[in-house]
């Protein structure tokens, strides 16, 4: 965390250039380096970007849990502040997710939207996060807006294994299962995570870094009016 905290400017200037450097090799390689699909053609290419996509939502969700668990366990605000930016870069991916997969999906299964299980599971994700972040702006106390949220944290991380497994849980769904993948295609695949990573570390540091220049600027403002 120290580290972090100290070198945080240092990290978001190198994440934000390596995905100025990387967003359009990926782009490159998933639209012109990939091979096209045999089966469903152009669109699949938008699996390049829709897969990092989602695992990195449950990163960022995960960043919510542990964050949570720490602040439970420590009382320091520190854990909050990482808990409150991975569930807000979370949310931001999981409508990103939702997005591309539907993209994907009407010109595959001829429809924006269907109630496939993975699809249901992680709607409810999206909405559980929402309503986390809902929650956390109703409460003006900040130690005790940190305790709720970190309870709520907790228990909401419990879909994400659920969004994860729902294909193998519940066979009667039509999201495709993991695909084997031409070398071509699992170079550009990796070239997709890496831009995503980047660009989802700069995010989540820019949010970890305005959490506490929001609360610095809090206690200032408190002790002006003192």
């Amino acid at each position: 965390m120290k580290f972090l905290k100290d070198n945080a400017s240092r990290l978001t200037w190198l994440a934000c250039v390596a995905g100025a450097v990387l967003v359009p090799v990926a782009a490159a390689m998933a639209f012109l380096y990939a091979p096209e699909e045999a089966i469903m053609g152009a669109p699949q290419r938008i699996f390049y970007f829709h897969v990092p996509i989602a695992i990195l939502c449950y990163v960022g969700f995960f960043i919510t849990f542990v964050g949570s668990i720490g602040y439970l366990w420590t009382k320091k605000m520190v854990w909050d502040r990482w808990a409150v930016a991975g569930a807000e870069v979370g949310v931001l991916l999981a409508v990103l997710m939702t997005l591309t997969g539907m993209l994907w999906a009407r010109p595959i299964w001829g429809a924006w939207w269907t109630w496939d299980p993975r699809l249901t599971t992680a709607l409810v994700l999206l909405a559980i996060f929402a309503a986390y972040l809902v929650f956390r702006g109703q409460v003006a106390d900040e130690a005790l807006r940190a305790k709720y949220a970190a309870v709520v944290g907790v228990v909401a991380y419990a879909d994400v294994p659920l969004v994860h497994y729902s294909v193998q849980l519940w066979n009667r769904g039509i999201h495709p299962p993991k695909p084997e993948l031409h070398p071509d295609m699992a170079v550009a695949l990796k070239f997709g995570f890496a831009a995503m990573f980047v660009l989802f570390a700069a995010t989540l540091l820019l949010r970890v870094r305005y959490g506490f220049l929001e609360a610095e600027v809090a206690r200032l403002k408190e002790g002006v009016r003192r």
